[in-house]
């Protein structure tokens, strides 16, 4: 037995560990010791000893002496979520210290705001070492008063290996949003401790003592990584079937995803989704706008069997998973004749949707899970079902519809797979002429079958208006509606409908002079698009002479190319997130330049912005992480994520400085609210372009604008305007910003209407300070592609319109109804209305 004291890490009071708000502390699951409520900012080492876990947060740090007594520190309550903010490491894993060095330093004024408590914590992990501790009282000085005397015991050597045999459990996916930092290692360590049995946490080649909460930290295990626990020993069995849920549950963790239900349990209303809109009148049926257009049919419910499949299996793993990959192998074939196919029909938008499947199944985790599953006796099939459900239900349940409409696309492409192993390939309905489809979920692959000479119109109780299915609607010009009321799986089949994808509405069994007006209107839009795409190549400008450039919002070079020949005069907004997503790394520099050059190159000579990185909120990168928040919308995204992580937004501002080296280039920042964040921008823009030859030039200046989202740059317009050379007018956010109404919200999103007079004054006001310092203004929110909105637009003094690429002709045709004088009037009329109904009402729409 020998003594050791731990010398105080920090000025304070020594507070007794069962005073800790925190259970996991309190009740000693990690360890047993003391709490110091600091008044210092400095962690100092209270022994000497070697750094052997440092948490990538910077909140804790463990130290371990000489003869193997592991010292752990945690600064705070719940500061893991901090993601490391306001901490800064003095030290290393695996340097070693003496008795007062600097380990950590923290902002104590940042954590009392952000966290739950500044209490500190200074445990011994391994408490099997340890036969007594006492701790002191009353106030402590750091690195001169003794906090903690203990009396050690010899260690005994290396672990004994139990006898018995071993058992591992299937992959688990960690679904703790911080990963399985002190707290959850604290409750896994207590969980693997009541077995006999010797418990392995592993991931990859990398394994750590479940016993251990330092061992368990030192792996720093994130979300969504993939782990295994393995248990040797009398008791493996037991062990493992207690163990493994736990954990891929989240271990109580506060914050965490919850798995998904089985489909036999009771929903949780505390969970459950926001009610969907619904329809006073027993004849019409509410939902999203997905595709415009307008569909007049007989309804045709699409419905398709699940495929049962054996949960054990006839032979040996080995042949399961011979089994399995053949199936996947035969799948990417067949997807990549499809995609050949497309794009032999001059198709390429289609083509990248089904090349995203091939992506999917090239996931390793999916094959990884399903291996896991085989290894434990059961069929490909059923492994590979449970594998892509269990990811595609985790999906859904996200509140981002992007990548709840990857859910889809998930089970699409797994069902691929699923049919070919079970010789049950998807048998295609034979599908009425003349009819609208109604289903609960329509797939990528679904859509693309679908023949717009027989099908009219669809509509979906799930999806929505970004997901792919909604994408190739568009493609195919037919009429969609998506998150219609469920009450639509009860209609019969050939009851007559009328679905305007326009405004998500589909009216049941109208009467025959309703069904008479609606082809009418459908064969006048049918010469108005013959005609506005006859015209497409003019200039839009109004009866007096008045210009007004209309360009396209695009995502990509396909979108580029198609614009030209519909009379795009240029691109007025390019969502750079497209090559961001849906992969595991950032784009590098070279890959920007070459697409973006690409996209100049398909507009010969026309010009493009290219609206920076915008993500976080509804859009998350996998390798970009991000703070937990419980209002994505009013925290960190935009391009306050590229101020954050200044790496990726300098990568992007050095390709789209090299890629505008002679072509009309210009760069725009999302989501600028403060003059500093303009300025902070410009400074880095500067630095960059420093760093790029030619860039420097004036004939290369690439132009500097910003997107007008919130209502902060709106009223502040004039000084904005003396920082940068060009306005965009988001009007999707900033309708939401103004209003404080999502959207997205099933209740709220039809009243979050830009033609709302407030919004109007907000664009009105931004383009008064634009023009006031000689600076041009555009839009490119939903509302310029509004048929109803553009002369408003033109009235209020718009000198853009970036519109959605199918809507450039007829957006230009629009102007040129009309007289910029008819335009001022029109606009001077809205902006004294009181509501936007009454806005919509000066500019009627048939229909």
């Amino acid at each position: 037995m020998a003594s050791l004291i731990l010398k105080a890490p920090l000025d304070g009071v020594v507070v007794p560990l069962e005073q800790v708000p925190d259970p996991v502390f309190a009740q000693k699951m990690v360890g047993d010791g003391a709490s110091i409520d600091p008044t210092n900012q400095l962690l100092t080492a209270p022994c000497e000893g070697r750094v052997t876990q440092l948490h990538r947060a910077h909140h804790a740090v463990t130290l371990t002496t000489a003869d193997g007594i592991e010292v752990m520190m945690h600064i705070g309550l719940d500061t893991v979520n901090l993601k490391g903010e306001g901490f800064t490491a003095k030290v290393t894993e695996g340097d070693q210290v003496a008795t007062g060095d600097p380990l950590i330093e923290f902002d104590a004024d940042y954590l009392a705001t952000h966290a739950k408590s500044l209490l500190t914590q200074i445990l011994v992990a391994n408490m099997e070492r340890v036969s007594s501790l006492a701790a002191v009282s009353g106030s402590v000085s750091a690195g001169s008063d003794d906090f903690l005397t203990i009396q050690t015991i010899a260690a005994d050597g290396a672990e004994a290996e139990a006898a018995g045999k071993t058992v591992s459990s299937e992959a688990i996916l960690i679904p703790n949003a911080t990963g399985l930092h002190a707290r959850p290692a604290a409750v896994l360590a207590n969980l693997a401790k009541r077995f006999k049995s010797r418990v392995l946490l592993t991931r990859g080649d990398d394994q750590a003592n479940a016993k251990s909460v330092v061992s368990i930290m030192g792996l720093e295990i994130a979300q969504n990584d993939k782990v295994i626990i393995v248990a040797i020993g009398p008791d493996a069995d037991a062990a493992i079937a207690s163990i493994a849920p736990q954990l891929a549950a989240g271990l109580g963790d506060e914050g965490t995803a919850p798995a998904p239900a089985p489909a036999t349990t009771e929903p949780d209303p505390a969970n459950a989704p926001a009610p969907r809109p619904r329809s006073d009148d027993p004849k019409v049926l509410l939902g999203v706008a997905a595709s415009p257009g307008l569909g007049v049919g007989r309804v045709f419910q699409l419905r398709r069997d699940e495929i049962d499949v054996p949960e054990a299996a006839d032979g040996e793993p080995r042949a399961e998973r011979r089994r399995l990959e053949d199936a996947v192998e035969r799948a990417k074939n067949e997807l990549e004749s499809l995609q050949t196919e497309l794009r032999a029909k001059a198709d390429p938008a289609k083509a990248a949707i089904f090349a995203a499947h091939q992506e999917l199944l090239e996931d390793p985790d999916l094959m990884e899970i399903a291996e896991s599953a085989i290894a434990k006796g059961k069929s490909a099939a059923f492994a590979w079902q449970r594998a892509y459900s269990t990811h595609a239900d985790r999906l859904a349940q996200l509140k981002s519809e992007i990548m709840a409409g990857r859910a889809i696309d998930l089970r699409d492409v797994g069902r691929r797979v699923l049919g070919i192993l079970t010789n049950h390939p998807t048998e295609e309905p034979e599908i009425p002429a003349d009819c609208i489809l109604i289903a609960e979920e329509m797939s990528p692959s679904d859509t693309a079958k679908l023949d717009p000479k027989r099908v009219l119109g669809f509509a979906t109780i799930g999806g929505g208006a970004t997901s792919h299915v909604a994408i190739l609607a568009r493609s195919l010009d037919i009429p969609a509606v998506a998150g219609i009321e469920p009450r639509a799986l009860d209609l019969a089949n050939g009851t007559q409908v009328i679905l305007d994808g326009g405004t998500g509405r589909m009216r049941i069994d109208p009467d025959p002079a309703e069904v008479d007006i609606i082809l009418t209107l459908k064969h006048k839009l049918a010469e108005k698009k013959e005609a506005d795409l006859a015209r497409a190549h003019e200039p839009a400008t109004t009866t007096d002479g008045h210009r007004v450039e209309v360009v396209a919002n695009i995502g990509g070079l396909d979108d580029a190319k198609h614009s030209i020949p519909l009379g795009g005069e240029g691109v007025g907004l390019l969502r750079s997130e497209f090559l961001y997503l849906e992969r595991q790394t950032a784009p590098t520099e070279d890959e920007q330049v070459q697409i973006y050059s690409d996209i100049a190159t398909a507009l010969d000579g026309r010009p493009m912005i290219i609206r920076t990185l915008d993500v976080g909120g509804d859009k998350p990168l996998p390798y970009l992480p991000m703070p937990r928040e419980e209002n994505p919308f009013l925290g960190i995204r935009g391009v306050r994520i590229g101020l954050e992580k200044p790496e990726i937004l300098r990568t992007q501002v050095r390709a789209i400085l090299r890629a505008g080296i002679g072509r009309k280039l210009r760069m725009m920042f999302p989501m600028i609210a403060t003059i500093d964040e303009i300025r902070s921008v410009k400074g880095l823009v500067m630095e960059e372009r420093a760093k790029v030859p030619g860039a420097e030039l004036a004939e290369n200046a690439v132009e500097l604008g910003i997107m007008v989202e919130v209502p902060s740059a709106a009223v502040m317009a004039r000084q904005f305007a003396r920082e940068v050379d060009f306005f965009s007018i988001g009007t999707n956010d900033l309708t939401q910003y103004t209003l404080a109404m999502d959207r997205g919200h099933p209740k709220l999103g039809a009243k979050a209407d830009a033609m709302n007079p407030a919004v109007l004054r907000l664009i009105k006001q931004t383009v008064d300070g634009a023009h006031a310092e000689g600076k041009w203004v555009g839009v490119c929110g939903g509302i310029a592609s509004d048929p109803q909105a553009v002369a408003i637009l033109v009235g209020i003094g718009v000198d853009e319109l970036s519109v959605s690429v199918p809507a450039i002709p007829a957006v230009k045709a629009e102007v040129r109804t009309r007289s910029l004088a008819d335009c001022q009037g029109l606009a001077e009329q809205a902006l004294a209305c009181d509501t936007a109904a009454q806005v919509r009402a000066l500019i009627p729409t048939e229909y």
